[in-house]
């Protein structure tokens, strides 16, 4: 009989905090969608044939030839001011109060969602958070060793009675949403419940962080004024980013906020990267100058419509009736919720066996993780493989049930 094998304690004392990340599941799923034969639903992928690439070359290429020297310098924290006044003016016209100088540009929206909790949260202070939610700022708010109150949602967005309920009871530093096409459910917050979100802010004094990479991309339905729209009281802090619109290569997004939260995004950027990629920053600015940016966001909207009714038509034909799903008005995600006898993660193995990958949707669970329901991203295949996959994973789940 062989002897057990010990594992050996690490030799490395790592910070508290890391006990409270977890490993993201997503990251760990796209590990297997490399394989060529997969049909991926799983990761949050904007369409690479929709870049600009074009644009973008011609638009590094002018900046090296006519500025390169300054685009490859240091630069200041807040980011170049010629991007910021754009995104200013932007935001303007969704009806943000907004100035270059209320504007932070960051490392992608990660950064800012990351920048924000470095200022307000301290071991042991509450967060609320919709429920499910966004995993990278679960994965965030860990990281500051945070604690996360889950307020629940229905097809309207949170619901602003719990949530009032635990700004009573925890007195959250912090509430964090994504209302437009939310990650993972795909919902829309109601223009009603905006309207109380932003004055049960106002009656508890809590911040809110509002989340919005998906807004632009609406395929159908009333558009909605963002929570910074309806904010007068510098309780709304926003963030972006065009990850969704340009590319996520690029790794540009930024934060709108009020004069004191600014300030102290700015110190604590400059303790963690200094400021964005210069290069990137001019390179985007100068494309953006000359380029048709709006033309850009209804093409992207145009071919992910018409890759989310594929995906709803296909789970309709192929799913059986037990099975529930939302039905977007934008962005990038289906959430699925399958019947409770059935584990997403056990569903995740057979498909995987038949080619197929998504995501389950325990993790986005802030507490008391449910495992009968499952993430469909359908921004990065085509209408025919959206069906073809969608067949699959009907398949497979009919064989468990």
């Amino acid at each position: 009989m062989q002897p057990s094998r010990q594992i050996a304690p690490s030799p490395y004392r790592f910070a508290e905090r890391m006990s409270y990340i977890e490993v993201s599941a997503i990251r760990e799923i796209l590990k297997v969608t490399e394989r060529p034969d997969i049909i991926s639903f799983a990761g949050g992928m904007p369409a690479p044939e929709l870049f600009p690439v074009d644009a973008m070359a011609r638009a590094q290429a002018q900046v090296y030839a006519g500025n390169g020297q300054a685009a490859m310098q240091y630069s200041t924290t807040e980011g170049w001011l010629p991007l910021r006044q754009w995104i200013a003016a932007r935001l303007r016209k969704f009806g943000i109060d907004s100035s270059p100088d209320s504007v932070l540009i960051t490392s992608g929206s990660q950064q800012g969602i990351d920048l924000v909790a470095k200022v307000f949260l301290d071991k042991g202070d509450w967060v609320a958070v919709e429920n499910p939610s966004y995993l990278a700022a679960l994965q965030t708010f860990g990281a500051y060793q945070a604690k996360v109150a889950a307020v629940d949602s229905d097809e309207f967005g949170i619901r602003i009675d719990a949530l009032e309920k635990v700004l009573a009871q925890r007195r959250p530093k912090l509430i964090y949403l994504t209302p437009e096409f939310q990650n993972p459910t795909g919902i829309t917050l109601s223009r009603e419940r905006r309207d109380e979100l932003i004055k049960v802010s106002r009656r508890y004094g809590a911040p809110i962080l509002e989340d919005n990479p998906y807004g632009e991309l609406r395929y159908s339905g009333q558009a909605i004024t963002p929570l910074a729209s309806r904010d007068k009281d510098g309780l709304v802090i926003y963030i972006s980013t065009f990850s969704k619109t340009i590319s996520p290569g690029v790794r540009i997004g930024w934060v709108n906020a009020a004069p004191e939260i600014m300030k102290a995004l700015v110190t604590a950027k400059q303790s963690s990267d200094l400021h964005t990629s210069t290069v990137m920053q001019h390179a985007v600015a100068r494309m953006l100058m000359d380029f048709d940016y709006d033309g850009q966001v209804r093409h992207i909207s145009s071919v992910y419509g018409a890759r989310c009714n594929a995906m709803l038509e296909a789970l309709q034909s192929h799913f059986p009736a037990v099975a529930k799903w939302t039905k977007p008005e934008g962005g990038m995600f289906v959430w699925v919720e399958l019947p409770p006898s059935v584990r997403a993660e056990q569903l995740l193995d057979r498909a995987l066996d038949q080619g197929v990958a998504f995501v389950p949707g325990a993790p986005f669970f802030a507490e008391a993780p449910r495992h009968n329901f499952m993430r469909l991203n359908f921004s990065n295949c085509s209408p025919e493989v959206i069906s073809e996959g969608i067949k699959r994973l009907g398949n497979c789940l009919s064989s468990i049930m």
